[in-house]
């Protein structure tokens, strides 16, 4: 048998050798991704999903999963306020708005208490005004029965403010009611067409825009039914748009090549505002700040079922669209990110954590985190961020006992905090256990005699 001709490395061009590694590289990438995406579908119970990276300002993975194919249009719920954040920007570019201004420079009517509540102030939900989610069915989110937009609209402005503006951060809805009726009066035209005119036909976004979508899915009793969402007008600056991946890709590059904002006002968009203390909010204008040492990401999320974060310093998004009522993807798109840049996984504290107790199970929670920072003396997850995570657990993720350990560890990292007592709390009253509920509820007035929710759920736990 004759011996097979072989070409010697050192012969094979330099440009092709390259391009094969690169084809590799891609190939174990797209393996690495698939198998993640494939373990998060199956332990959420995700039905469908898409999957855009955007590396370099080009589209380098489009991908569709389970019942969903790339064109399939998602509803994208909060995701919408990012589109809000960047259309407020828009105006203070044009020298219409001015971010540190009285909401009550650009609407009549407002009531006292609301009118030096400013424009950043809305965008960063520091506001204090009552949510307007309170009036609505919280159901369907749809109107209440019988109840005009209009009548809602009065009844909201009677109700009292739920604190001094700047103070304390509540999420809410309302902020980005009264910054749609801001848009609309300055441009004279209605949010659709603002948004279409100015952000979806420049981004080349063919399959975004308001209105019916395709169902999204939640379990009751284990089985699997159809969520429908659809939004009032009054709403969709908050949570009433539709998209793609791929749409939602070719927006951000847009907004990375200045097609959308200028650098300047790209980097204040990205930006975190301010508490009267001068304290950074958790909000910059329409995303969420992901403030790190290194590799500092802005967020949007929507509805527990679409998120995407940008990380500018690395020139990387990762974009995670699912059908499904609690699949929280936020969860692991910085363990995605960390594929195309190991140290962004590394680099955020919850990450590193959720992906350490994947192994090692969640009753381990405080002993992974002390090896964690043997490691790294700078290791330290912040308050709010293990908050959170443990809320998705807790509210949406089925998974009681898994949250309550991180409210442990959240109350062995901040002992001072009155809001990480009143968090487990909940969790121990949620698990069944009465008598460390009523403790912590407790401990939690100690620290902040101020706290009404405590006081309310004390008189529920002592009746």
């Amino acid at each position: 048998m004759g011996m097979m001709n072989k070409i010697p490395v050192n012969r094979v061009n330099p440009v092709i050798l390259s391009l094969l590694l690169f084809i590799a590289q891609l190939t174990t990438f797209a393996q690495t991704v698939d198998k993640l995406i494939e373990h998060e579908m199956r332990e959420r119970r995700i039905p469908g999903l898409q999957l855009a990276v955007v590396k370099d300002r080009k589209i380098v993975l489009s991908k569709s999963f389970g019942t969903a194919d790339n064109k399939t249009v998602f509803p994208i719920f909060s995701c919408t306020k990012a589109f809000t954040g960047v259309a407020v920007m828009q105006l203070v570019e044009d020298g219409k708005v001015e971010l540190a201004a009285p909401v009550s420079r650009y609407l009549d009517g407002l009531p006292p208490s609301w009118q030096q509540i400013t424009i950043r102030q809305l965008l960063t939900h520091v506001s204090g005004l009552p949510n307007i989610l309170n009036l609505l069915d919280p159901v369907t989110y749809g109107l209440a029965h019988g109840t005009s937009e209009e009548q809602i609209w009065t009844k909201l402005k009677s109700m009292p403010v739920n604190s001094p503006a700047g103070e304390r951060f509540s999420y809410n809805q309302t902020n980005y009611y009264l910054l749609g009726k801001v848009i609309e009066k300055l441009t004279g035209k209605p949010i659709a067409d603002v948004f279409k005119e100015r952000q979806f036909e420049i981004a080349g976004m063919r399959s975004t825009g308001f209105g019916a979508a395709t169902p999204t899915y939640r379990y009751v009793n284990e089985k699997l039914v159809e969520d429908h969402a659809e939004f009032p007008p009054s709403r969709r600056t908050a949570s009433g748009m539709n998209s793609t991946a791929e749409d939602l890709a070719r927006w951000i590059i847009a907004l990375q090549q200045g097609k959308l904002l200028k650098r300047k006002a790209l980097e204040t968009l990205w930006t975190a505002g301010s508490y009267n203390n001068g304290q950074p909010t958790l909000w910059a204008i329409g995303w969420m700040a992901k403030p790190r040492p290194k590799h500092k990401a802005v967020a949007a999320t929507g509805g527990s079922r679409a998120a995407f974060f940008v990380y500018p310093e690395d020139d990387l998004a990762v974009i995670v669209l699912t059908n499904l009522v609690g699949a929280f993807p936020e969860e692991f798109i910085d363990e995605l990110a960390g594929y195309y840049k190991p140290e962004i996984a590394a680099s955020d504290p919850v990450t590193a954590l959720r992906m350490r107790l994947r192994e090692r199970g969640y009753k381990d929670a405080i002993n992974v985190y002390q090896e964690l920072k043997r490691k790294d003396p700078q290791f330290q997850p912040l308050e709010n961020d293990l908050n959170d995570w443990a809320y998705r657990m807790l509210n949406g993720g089925g998974k009681p006992k898994e949250a309550l350990e991180i409210f442990k560890l959240n109350v062995f990292l901040y002992p001072n905090s009155a809001n990480v007592y009143d968090s487990v709390a909940e969790a121990y009253a949620v698990n069944g256990n009465r008598e460390l509920a009523i403790k912590n509820y407790k401990r939690s007035l100690e620290l902040d005699p101020k706290n009404t929710n405590a006081v309310q759920q004390l008189k529920k736990l002592n009746p």
